[in-house]
């Protein structure tokens, strides 16, 4: 299969290269008008490629019910160890992808490097099911959060209709793929903001927790590693749960070739933001344990709530409005960075070619972009949005252990490939171990749901004969694919 050249766009006169101020050559000047390719501007900095990490991964888990991992460890000594564990392996499978994105300087992510190492097959499988179900359900499940949350001081009495959530769920993912769809600078902008919302709300839990600790309030840490002891599946569901919380730090190297001085920025933007994030995930529970015991926390249903209404009294009522930013966030730069995936592949030939198209002007991949909207919507009013993700949460790591165990491969492979940014051999065996491990667990511990979406997965196989190897397509067939 012969890959295809970046799609070329004949600039309307503004950004002709060549000519200063964007002017057109006079009539009788026997200039020849230049074309110029008209691609993705180098627009995220280092603080926009910070906010699109941090902004990513922190969403709404945190605030409403990080209760996932004290079930399955039985105590909170030993929940405390998994967060912090779980943040150590995010970190290096994150240093991971530094390396890869600085030496595979191509948009894309997880595609991009499954590409690379192991062919288009499996490359192909993982767009095929990131752009039918996983990206367009996993969007639909933190918009709605959004949705709840941002109505909820207005139906503090009664319990919010779920059309009311739908409804101002859909108006919120077509802000963000407007927002997406018309300024690259604006969407990062809006992203930095909106990543030091997230760490404000972190600070309104973590310093009343350190002023409850500085007070004496460590009834709750007494016998730490005591309690209900999980049993021997309950670690790695821990860990399971741990490592989904910590999830996205892999986003900016979906949007590698718009990033500044990648060599450098890459790697500074991950090691920065995960440091952030995993003090920022383990003094937010331990924040949580200074006031609320372990059962109550099993019990609460958004357990910052809980936490701000017994120390702040009123003002707790800001908290509903900070998870609501930190979901659309979430929502904001998801859509920015996977909208890189569909625009690469689509480059590559793997999915139809007007998707590898740039608005002239505004200089953003706006058909990617708007082609999520309505297989959102989709999910959104008539999805069973959490089972699909449960079919398909083990298909992210295992892409993701395979993407790491591409970086050995290749280190064989192509070893005079250059890499500005190189980590030791031991943290991506480790890492894609680790992954492999949970995809191992999910088939042991849930082989219903984990098989479906293993047959879900595979569908992506056939589909690749059908539309990119098969040549001999109807006239109709291939002008429907755009080609």
């Amino acid at each position: 299969m012969v890959r295809k050249a970046a799609v070329t766009v004949v600039s309307n006169g503004s950004y002709l290269q060549g000519q200063p101020n964007g002017r057109l050559p006079s009539m009788d000047s026997g200039q020849p008008a230049k074309k110029e390719k008209v691609v993705l501007k180098k627009k995220v900095t280092l603080l926009r490629g910070i906010s699109i990490i941090i902004g990513t991964i922190i969403g709404a888990g945190i605030f409403i019910s990080p209760k996932g991992i004290l079930k399955n460890t039985g105590s909170v000594g030993m929940s405390l160890t998994v967060w912090t564990v779980c943040g150590i392996l995010s970190l290096f499978g994150a240093l991971c992808y530094a390396e890869l994105g600085t030496c595979i300087k191509k948009s894309g992510g997880h595609y991009t490097y499954i590409l690379e190492a192991f062919g288009p097959l499996p490359a192909f499988v993982r767009v095929w099911v990131e752009l039918l179900i996983i990206r367009p359900a996993a969007t639909a499940v933190i918009s709605l959060a959004f949705g709840r949350y941002i109505l909820e001081p207005f139906f503090m009495q009664c319990e919010i209709p779920e059309l009311a959530i739908k409804l101002i769920t859909a108006v919120g993912i077509t802000l963000v793929m407007v927002l997406n769809s018309t300024s690259v600078s604006w969407s990062a902008r809006i992203q930095i903001f909106l990543t030091f919302c997230k760490l404000v709300a972190i600070l309104i839990i973590i310093v009343p927790g350190v002023i409850q600790l500085i007070k004496g309030e460590t009834q709750h840490f007494k016998n730490a590693f005591a309690g209900n002891d999980a049993n021997i599946m309950g670690l790695p569901l821990a860990f399971y749960s741990g490592m989904y919380a910590y999830s996205g730090w892999f986003y900016l190297n979906f949007v590698t070739e718009e990033v500044e001085n990648p060599e450098k920025n890459i790697p500074l933007a991950i090691c920065i933001s995960m440091i952030i994030v995993t003090v920022g995930y383990v003094l937010t529970n331990v924040a949580y344990f200074t006031t609320i015991s372990a059962g109550e926390l099993l019990l609460s249903k958004a357990v910052a709530v809980t936490f701000a209404e017994r120390l702040m009294g009123s003002f707790s009522l800001a908290v509903p409005v900070f998870v609501a930013l930190s979901c659309f966030g979430s929502m904001n730069g998801g859509v920015f960075a996977v909208s890189r995936m569909f625009f690469v592949a689509s480059r590559e030939g793997h999915l139809p070619e007007i998707l590898s198209m740039i608005h002239v002007r505004k200089h953003t991949p706006l058909p990617a972009v708007i082609v999520l909207h309505p297989l959102t919507m989709i999910m959104l009013f008539n999805g069973d949005l959490y089972s699909l993700l449960n079919f398909l949460s083990f298909a992210r790591w295992l892409f993701i252990g395979l993407v790491v165990a591409g970086l050995i491969y290749l280190r064989y492979k192509r070893p005079d490939m250059p890499r500005p940014f190189k980590v030791p051999l031991f943290i991506p065996a480790l890492f894609s171990f680790t992954c492999l491990f949970m995809v191992a667990l999910s088939l042991y511990s849930d082989p219903v749901n984990t098989g479906i979406g293993f047959a879900i997965t595979l569908t992506g196989v056939p589909a690749y004969y059908l539309f990119i190897v098969w040549d001999k397509k109807p006239k109709w067939f291939r002008k429907l694919l755009g080609k």
